[in-house]
């Protein structure tokens, strides 16, 4: 059976829906408190995925191929 909002296969058993739904609720609580700890929020989306790809030397992927 898939989510009708992701179209993702959805887990079959109640333990497995379960177990999703709590590591969602540790996954938000986890953002909450880094963004806390940080004073703003997190990027989301493109810019979460650009932000995270970044070395250390503050050259994204795409930068190193050129």
């Amino acid at each position: 059976m898939a989510d009708k909002a992701t179209g993702r296969p959805s887990a079959e058993t109640d333990a497995g829906r379960e177990a999703g739904e709590s590591m969602k609720r540790a996954a938000k609580g986890e953002e909450r408190k880094v963004e806390a700890e940080k004073g703003s929020p997190l990027a989301k989306g493109e810019k979460r995925f650009e932000e995270r790809s970044r070395s250390s030397d503050g050259k994204s992927p795409g930068q190193k191929q050129v």
